[in-house]
């Protein structure tokens, strides 16, 4: 009797341990005011849950959620990213204006990855060798690469009218009731949450941003690490250009203005730190639909598009506040 009473008190005890162990997680929180809004929205406007409503939401943070994955493993490894927004229009505007010279779009579109890749070498090199700080570096490239766009279209948006249909479906298609894009944004989700957590190489990443020195003592090449995740990160906004590209049927010069603010913001709401060394890609995609939800609920509520400015920027400064006593906390 007496054994099974201590069986009982060791499963409750265990029981409340995962509890709380649920309760403290960044991403426990994130969900319940994800349905907090839900449900709030759902009485306050009767277009919050349709599904034109549900659908449009989704294929909004699908591209921009592509480069917060890049930015996620960049900020655990210690690093940061001011580009992503120009890297992004940039990838559409080469593959545009390669398309409009006679070339597959297919062929373009992978020139264009691989462009945006070198930009993030081009940023790696600077950081690791150079010894420049990712914040400047990033902040350079940004104007380098927006002043690129501009000097290429004239600052007027290149019309793809003639892109195949083939082409075309991997940003417009569905397979089933499901866009394409949510299919391309759930696969890159999952593997980089796989390699995160699974792969030697990326479990590296989180080392490094907790302590570089000690990382390079213990005998882990930081600066490989540091080189690859700036790298990634740019590809994958190469990556989320070309489905934009595809999804719009046109390559715009401005796309992207103040995504580095919504991407970052996503990050670091969902547990990423700006010191690194801490972070997920749950978290992360939990932050972006957070702020999806928040934009959407805005707009059906008729608040002015400068409130929903000051909105995410306070947002943001809320998360990073939280991220800084939490840091502090744990030093």
């Amino acid at each position: 009797m007496e054994q099974s009473v201590n069986i009982a008190l060791a499963e409750t005890s265990r029981g409340k341990s995962l509890l709380g162990r649920l309760l403290r997680m960044r991403e426990t929180g994130l969900i319940l005011i994800i349905l907090a809004l839900f449900i709030g929205m759902s009485f306050a406007s009767p277009y919050f849950l349709t599904w034109v409503n549900i659908r449009a939401m989704t294929m909004a943070f699908a591209v921009e959620g592509i480069v917060v994955v890049g930015m996620t493993v960049l900020l655990i490894s210690g690093g940061i990213d001011l580009s992503v927004g120009s890297v992004t229009a940039l990838s559409g505007v080469i593959a545009g204006w390669l398309f409009l010279q006679g070339i597959d779009p297919w062929v373009a579109a992978a020139i264009a990855i691989v462009a945006c890749t070198a930009i993030g070498s081009f940023m790696g090199f600077f950081t690791t060798r150079i010894g420049l700080h990712h914040f400047i570096v990033s902040l350079a490239v940004m104007v380098i690469a927006r002043g690129i766009c501009l000097l290429a279209t004239g600052g007027r948006p290149i019309g793809l009218y003639t892109l195949p249909p083939e082409f075309k479906f991997i940003g417009q298609g569905t397979i089933g009731p499901i866009p394409v894009v949510i299919i391309l944004f759930v696969v890159v989700v999952i593997a980089a949450d796989f390699m995160l957590r699974r792969t030697t190489m990326f479990r590296k990443v989180f080392y490094t941003g907790s302590n570089e020195k000690a990382a390079a003592y213990s005998g882990i090449r930081t600066k490989k690490v540091v080189f690859l995740t700036t790298t990634l990160c740019s590809a994958l906004c190469g990556f989320a250009g070309i489905i934009y590209m595809a999804r719009f049927g046109s390559a715009q010069p401005t796309f992207g203005l103040g995504m580095e603010l919504n991407v970052i913001a996503a990050a670091v709401i969902g547990g990423a730190s700006l010191n690194g060394g801490s972070g997920s890609i749950f978290g992360a995609i939990l932050g972006t639909v957070l702020l999806s939800v928040v934009s959407s609920s805005l707009a059906l509520l008729d608040v002015s598009v400068y409130w929903q400015d000051i909105i995410r920027g306070s947002i943001l400064l809320a998360a990073v506040t939280i991220d800084h006593f939490l840091n502090k906390k744990r030093g």
